[in-house]
């Protein structure tokens, strides 16, 4: 019987240490995602300052888009861009 309580003992530690590390998990996943909402938040305020300065926010998505691509990447897809916009007749 000594050994069926240690047993039982060990699988309540073991189901206890797992219960703990995935609620740390999940605390952690939700802190991030605070974080996540209130850095969306301050962006979001910073393209409306942006806007109210007269600065198009379309334009600036895409130049912040375009800094975070490779530079080789971005002038392969920019000379593929350019050559469809030719054959479509948009480029002179």
């Amino acid at each position: 019987m000594a050994t069926s309580a240690a047993a039982k003992t060990n699988e309540e530690y073991a189901h206890n240490f797992a219960k703990d590390q995935l609620k740390a998990i999940i605390e952690r996943i939700e802190r991030l995602e605070e974080e996540k909402k209130a850095i969306a938040d301050d962006i979001r305020d910073v393209y409306a300052e942006a806007k109210g300065n007269g600065f198009e926010v379309k334009a600036l998505r895409t130049i912040v888009r375009l800094r975070r691509e490779d530079a080789n990447e971005r002038a392969e897809y920019e000379t593929i861009l350019e050559t469809y916009m030719h054959a479509l007749g948009m480029m002179a």
